[in-house]
């Protein structure tokens, strides 16, 4: 099983098996902490293969810097079957998970994992920033 594509986004669909996206990020700036930022989404495009036949469990988790779960809800935890046909080598599925209300209480580094039968498959981090210290950053720099 192979993680093609883990991103953060403002936006993710799928259309006819093709990935949409729109408005991937790494970053949030907020004014004053703590801060809940409205909505975002989880984009996700997995590749398997025959070898990956049978019933799984995905675990998605976000957590801060310390490893800490930011939400009392989380890991949002699913089961996770493969089947292919006979006749296919692979089969790519796309998946896309709104995250609504994500309260962040401090700056800093977040992550968020995604794991199937208790195995990390990826991490994807978001930097959660000031933004009057970005801004003063990168008028200093001018």
């Amino acid at each position: 099983m192979d993680i093609q594509i883990a991103t953060l986004c403002d936006h993710a669909a799928d259309y006819n098996g093709k990935m949409i996206i729109s408005g991937t990020f790494e970053t949030l700036a907020a004014r004053q902490f703590p801060v809940v930022h409205p909505h975002c989404c989880l984009a996700l495009r997995i590749c398997v293969t025959p070898e990956d036949t049978g019933a799984h469990k995905m675990a998605i988790n976000f957590i801060d810097e310390d490893g800490k779960q930011i939400d009392p809800k989380m890991p949002l935890k699913a089961d996770f079957p493969v089947e292919l046909p006979d006749s296919i080598s692979f089969l790519s599925r796309n998946l896309v998970l709104n995250l609504q209300g994500l309260k962040f209480e401090k700056e800093g580094v977040y992550f968020v994992d995604v794991s199937i039968d208790e195995e990390l498959m990826t991490r994807v981090p978001l930097r959660v920033v000031d933004a009057t210290k970005l801004e003063q950053q990168q008028q200093a720099a001018q």
